[in-house]
């Protein structure tokens, strides 16, 4: 399990305090960002296929749906417009 360090954020020294320790602190995410990528599972080279064409199916059928719609709803208001338009 990993142990986290904690960098004091002292206020000895105002902001002069602060900007000495920023490196310290800088390298402390920096340690902890690599000590968490060493527990990250990568999907295989197939689970990534598979998900992308799922995606991209979802993707067209959506454009296709809201496509329809919109030409529906298109023909409804200006069908409405043209009952209403003065003559």
């Amino acid at each position: 399990m990993a142990t986290l360090t904690k960098v004091k954020h002292g206020s000895k020294g105002g902001v002069l305090g602060r900007l000495r320790g920023w490196p310290t602190r800088f390298s402390a995410y920096v340690e902890g960002i690599k000590r968490e990528m060493r527990l990250v599972t990568w999907p295989g080279r197939q689970q990534v296929q598979a998900t992308t064409v799922v995606v991209l199916v979802t993707v067209f059928v959506f454009a296709f749906y809201f496509g329809v719609v919109d030409y529906v709803l298109t023909i409804g208001q200006t069908e409405l417009y043209g009952y209403f338009r003065v003559q």
